[in-house]
């Protein structure tokens, strides 16, 4: 079974925070542009569950 995140981040703040997930064990599965705000992503994470 997998679980699943959904974040916002300003485009600066992106990267680290994607990286930091990543140490976490979380898979990067899709990246949009957030168009409620006008800039920044929303990023969908995904794991698996123990």
């Amino acid at each position: 079974m997998y679980e699943y995140k959904v974040e916002t981040y300003k485009v600066k703040m992106a990267e680290a925070s994607m990286n930091k997930m990543a140490s976490e064990g979380w898979r990067v599965i899709a990246v949009s542009p957030n168009e409620g705000l006008g800039y920044g992503l929303v990023v969908t994470y995904e794991r698996k569950r123990d």
